[in-house]
């Protein structure tokens, strides 16, 4: 809502109002007709955005800043609500031992928007830092060297996130390669052990056989 209301021109009116003259003059002047304007506009988005069972609780809103305070209150909670929902989307942030970075990042970016839908201002830098602080131990060595080799305060969160997928990559794919070649060596020492019984059946057989002949010929003689 609040990115219609700023295509439009009207998150001004919506988030602070406008003062309506008392009494209300018989001609009003240009600015107060565009205000008067502006707010029927903006309240008629929100009217119209809402289902029937959240309708009649903005029915008596006088205008469009007095509509959304009702809805924030409603969906949001009170100043002391919104302090420990922040509190909690906090420590959620912490990253699970066997998470995978990008599974991480995903609820990152979800908590991050969950937290400026509550009014919190959230910097880049701030989610930057708080990020590289919460990555669980697997990822020790590569935090000192970001904060090493880059300008945290220019680092961006896309940059970042850039750099972790990129090594979570790197990891995976030199994983997999000793994977395959313990697998290829597990494999050739079968087909030797595989070899070499064959082998020993195959002297064996023979020396019988060669025994039993010369036995029989000394005993024929």
């Amino acid at each position: 809502m609040k990115t219609l209301f700023k295509s439009q021109e009207l998150w001004d009116i919506v988030e602070t109002g406008y003062t309506e003259p008392d009494p209300a003059p018989a001609t009003p002047t240009q600015q107060l007709k565009e205000n008067r304007k502006k707010d029927a506009k903006a309240l008629l988005f929100i009217q119209s955005a809402l289902d029937d069972e959240i309708f009649p609780r903005i029915m008596s809103a006088a205008n469009a800043q007095e509509a959304w305070e009702i809805l924030k209150q409603e969906y949001l909670g009170d100043q002391r609500v919104i302090k420990v929902r922040l509190q909690t989307l906090r420590r959620e942030l912490m990253m699970g031992d066997k998470e995978s970075i990008q599974a991480y990042l995903g609820r990152v970016i979800a908590i991050v928007g969950q937290t400026k839908s509550y009014g919190e201002k959230i910097s880049n830098e701030t989610v930057v830092g708080k990020v590289l602080r919460s990555l669980n131990p697997n990822w020790d060595h590569i935090v000192p060297a970001i904060e090493e080799s880059k300008d945290l305060t220019s680092y961006t969160f896309d940059e970042l996130m850039g750099t972790l997928l990129a090594h979570e990559g790197r990891v995976k794919k030199n994983e997999a390669k000793v994977e395959e070649k313990a697998f290829q060596v597990k494999g050739e020492s079968s087909n030797k052990g595989s070899t070499e019984n064959s082998a020993g059946r195959g002297h064996g057989r023979g020396g019988f056989r060669g025994r039993g002949r010369g036995g029989r010929g000394r005993f024929n003689e």
